[in-house]
């Protein structure tokens, strides 16, 4: 059997709190409808290390903001109790115009000092780098960035890992990204998944930075295509969310509220 890297055995809990991204937006459906996501995949591993003696909850629902996840998961997730816990959240405050990512990191570090006090190990995130994928993207940077060098310290604190996804190169490729170009492909959760189990020590399955097989671009009136159909079928909605003050994740429960057992 394999164990994590802090050599106290496999873990035989596992809670995840965060927004779309930890919820699997986009990543293949289960039978119960729920999308599945690199945080079942991560779970489903650590139950096989754990000999099938794995608990896991998933309380991460979509449109959250940071303050909102702290709100509603964070305490939520400490009284469960997991042993490993994931923490992602603040990129969509970073979308929103005029962001204050002062108060945005003082949320998340907040929310990450009480979930490492009770866990065996925080997992926190990286994000991608979208500037090198959307135009236009460029002027989230500086907010990103902010976000970025407060999680690199808070990795510092035991307890912590950081998993690096944005000098990850081959998250440029838009074959690791769904259609509305903002949550991740089937593809793209396998390779978060398989970056969050190597950051716990587990050893790898594949190389999960290693390119996709090279394939010609787009020509140029499919590429204009796909960009009039990305505008109208997910920009659009999305905007007259902002608009009104909405959420996708308006009247969601999370898929997996309660810590139980693996299946």
């Amino acid at each position: 059997m394999n164990y994590p890297v802090d050599g106290s055995g496999p873990f035989r809990s596992m809670v995840a709190v965060g927004d779309s991204f930890t919820e699997g937006m986009c990543d293949d459906l289960l039978p119960d409808g729920e999308y599945r996501g690199w945080a079942d995949r991560v779970a489903e591993r650590l139950a096989a290390e754990a000999g099938g003696e794995f608990r896991y909850a998933n309380l991460a629902v979509r449109g959250k903001l940071i303050g909102q996840i702290t709100d509603e998961q964070v305490e939520v997730a400490a009284e469960l109790g997991g042993e490993l816990v994931t923490l992602a959240g603040g990129l969509n405050d970073v979308l929103r115009p005029g962001c204050d990512a002062e108060a945005v990191c003082a949320a998340l570090g907040a929310a990450a000092e009480r979930l490492a006090s009770g866990s065996r190990r925080l997992v926190l995130f990286h994000s991608t780098d979208p500037s090198r994928r959307m135009a236009g993207s460029a002027r989230l940077l500086p907010a990103i960035l902010h976000l970025k060098d407060f999680v690199s310290a808070l990795g510092e604190r035991p307890g912590i890992v950081v998993v690096e996804l944005f000098e990850a190169r081959c998250f440029d490729d838009p074959r690791l990204w769904a259609d509305d170009r903002l949550h991740l492909s089937p593809e793209g959760h396998r390779r978060v998944a398989e970056a969050v189990l190597q950051a716990l020590g587990l050893p790898a399955s594949f190389d999960w930075r290693a390119p996709l097989p090279a394939v010609p671009p787009p020509g140029r009136l499919r590429k204009l295509g796909s960009d009039l159909r990305w505008l109208g079928k997910h920009v659009g909605p999305w905007i007259m969310r902002r608009i009104r003050g909405t959420s996708s994740g308006d009247g969601r429960e999370p898929k997996r509220p309660e810590l139980t057992p693996y299946q």
